[in-house]
């Protein structure tokens, strides 16, 4: 029994130092819960393909674990890591550590890291839709590259293998820098691209913002190289169509101008983005053949009326353009280039910070080649097809932690 004693006390002992440093340099525990149930449905038949029938489901809206923590290095300098994870309300098939999950160091001069994050572009365009990029009626329904060939958010993205740096703020101004390692870089082409050419796909961007009482602007741009892009069938006058799938794009590139501004209990927010997709890397002469893509101009628009604990939410999206572009003739013509819009409404009442419910409302609108969708994951309504139009209700619960 003696034995047992002073082998638990010689065992306590050893775990004191970890502990104090721990109480020195404290590991936070965070999380978010957040689900919605909804009701959705896409209207509208193409040739022989129907509607999409309404049902019901219930859509974890990214909800998370994570742990983070800091150690003080002594002269202004810190390390610090983070930890997160989805864990989904609505099923069992959640990845580990796939969400922001990086190590680093923090001084004076700002921040670095290197991991998997969010990237600049993302971090900063949705700050300014009301309902983050999640949810039916989110940034990501008509912009950042969505609606042209069933590609969705193209630049919503959270990159692997990423170096970042983050700014202090300098009298409101803050720049945050991303670069993501080209690993898959060979001397081979890409898939798709031409005999001869070397492969070598990398992600990278960066953003500038000022915050200054009510005021919120900025600029946010990332490029893509060496990038497969979309799906694409052009239909000719005379059959049979022309079929392209997945083009490569040597250089994919994306700007973006947003804000928001509050007055009284009500805020206003908007954002405008370009995106140039140029040309594919094959080259051909066959009439039908994909050799490009026009420019795509998407903006968005929202209103925030606050009421106490209750907000009254309206947001509008619009992506148009930015579909291919072919080699013609006589009886093979330019497709219609796409266009959608995206109408939401939403009541948010919080019960406190951290607690909220949302009723929304949202519709989409596509023409004969546009795919717009709601969000770029399980809040797409699936199987939809060009010119069908996605429209449901939401009631959701959010609870963070």
């Amino acid at each position: 029994m003696n034995k047992k004693l002073i082998a638990l006390a010689v065992a306590g002992a050893c775990v004191v130092p970890e502990a104090m440093a721990q109480t020195a340099n404290p590991v936070t525990l965070y999380g978010r819960a957040y689900a919605t149930f909804e009701s959705v449905e896409a209207k509208g038949s193409v040739g022989t393909i129907g509607p999409v029938v309404r049902r019901n489901r219930v859509v974890d809206q990214s909800s998370l674990l994570g742990v983070r923590g800091t150690e003080d290095l002594g002269g202004g300098l810190k390390a610090f890591f983070q930890l997160e994870t989805a864990w989904k309300l609505d099923q069992n098939d959640t990845t580990f550590a796939a969400r922001n999950s990086g190590v680093g160091l923090q001084g004076a001069w700002g921040s670095v890291l290197m991991g998997r994050w969010d990237t600049p572009w993302k971090v900063t365009t949705i700050a300014v839709d009301p309902f983050g990029d999640l949810t039916i009626g989110g940034i990501t329904s008509a912009l950042s590259g969505s609606g042209v060939g069933n590609v969705q958010a193209l630049f919503d993205r959270r990159d692997q293998n990423v170096v970042q740096y983050w700014s202090p703020s300098w009298m409101g101004l803050a720049v945050r820098l991303s670069y993501s390692a080209n690993e898959g870089k060979t001397t081979a082409p890409c898939t798709g691209a031409a005999a001869g050419t070397s492969c070598n796909p990398r992600s990278e961007g960066g953003s500038i913002t000022y915050t200054g009482g009510p005021l919120y602007v900025g600029y946010a741009y990332h490029q893509l190289r060496d990038t497969a892009f979309g799906a694409f069938a052009v239909t000719a006058t005379t059959p049979p169509a022309f079929t392209f799938t997945t083009p490569l794009l040597p250089k994919h590139t994306a700007h973006a101008l947003f804000g928001n501004f509050t007055f009284g209990p009500l805020k206003i927010g908007a954002i405008y983005e370009k995106l140039k997709r140029g040309n594919v890397s094959t080259r051909a002469t066959t009439a039908g053949t994909v050799i490009g893509f026009s420019d795509q101009k998407a903006w968005m628009g929202n209103v925030v009326w606050t009421m106490g604990n209750m907000q009254l939410i309206y947001q509008y999206q619009k992506a148009k353009d930015g579909g291919e572009t072919i080699i013609t003739s006589a009886t093979v013509l330019q497709p219609i280039q796409p266009t959608c819009t995206v109408n939401t409404g939403g009541v948010q009442y919080n019960f406190t910070r951290r607690t909220f419910v949302l009723g929304q409302y949202s519709r989409i609108k596509n023409n004969a080649t546009s795919t717009c969708n709601f969000g770029s994951g399980d809040e797409r309504v699936p199987t939809v097809t060009a010119g069908q139009n996605p429209q449901g209700i939401s009631l959701g619960l959010r609870h963070i932690f």
